[in-house]
């Protein structure tokens, strides 16, 4: 399937090309510890946020909208690979997700792609908008970090509306347990980097139960990452 946008070349180096709004910072990332076994550089200056949680999800669908999203770096290079990085996307996407109104369900954050289900607010439009600028002010960031100014970072993004109920609690518990196909984690509540372990503290235990239920083997969902 051919992708639906291309926001790789959004990548501006001032915060008034972000629209208005300052870059993401490295430092703003909580310090937790990093994936993949790595550390970060000494003398890396990461202070301590909470990331900006959704509600408890609703587990139904939206009457403007129901979306699941994939996105890729350029080339599926592992640019966010080192822990304040990864984590600084993470918390961005929870960020700009609120910022934009957008509802997060499910979501699943690594080096060289991300996986999110949302509801959309009136305007589904706008999610143009919002994955446009989640990846303009992170290549910024990750391209200040690692001195790389003017990197190309993102590359595509493809979006499907979910519009049968079944298709879209499979696709949740896709999300959930994408960290566990990609084999980083035995469960996917231990990955930090995804909605697991948020969706078993918020949801009822027949919700978890339900949606932990839905066979996902034969969902056709781009992750060849």
């Amino acid at each position: 399937m051919p992708p639906r946008h291309d926001t790789g070349d959004i990548e501006k180096r001032t915060p008034l090309e972000c629209g208005g709004l300052p870059p993401l910072s490295t430092a703003n990332c909580a310090p937790s510890a990093p994936p993949y076994g790595q550390s970060p550089e000494p003398g890396a200056n990461i202070v301590q946020s909470k990331p900006t949680w959704p509600h408890a999800p609703t587990h139904r669908l939206a009457e403007a909208g129901t979306y699941m999203v994939t996105a890729a770096t350029y080339g599926k290079e592992h640019l966010f690979s080192d822990g304040p990085l990864l984590r600084m996307l993470h918390q961005a996407l929870l960020q700009i997700a609120a910022e934009h109104h957008w509802q997060l369900e499910a979501w699943a954050v690594f080096p060289n792609h991300y996986h999110f289900v949302a509801h959309s607010p009136p305007q589904a439009g706008t999610l143009v908008t919002f994955l446009r600028e989640l990846h303009s002010r992170t290549a910024i960031a990750l391209n200040r970090h690692v001195s790389a100014p003017g990197r190309k970072v993102w590359h595509n993004y493809w979006d499907s509306r979910l519009t049968h109920e079944r298709s879209y609690l499979a696709r949740l518990n896709y999300v959930h347990q994408n960290p566990v196909k990609h084999g980083l984690v035995a469960v996917a509540s231990q990955y930090q980097y995804s909605s697991a372990a948020w969706f078993e503290r918020t949801a009822t235990a027949a919700q978890i139960k339900t949606i932990y239920a839905f066979k996902t083997d034969r969902l056709n969902i781009r992750d060849d990452f």
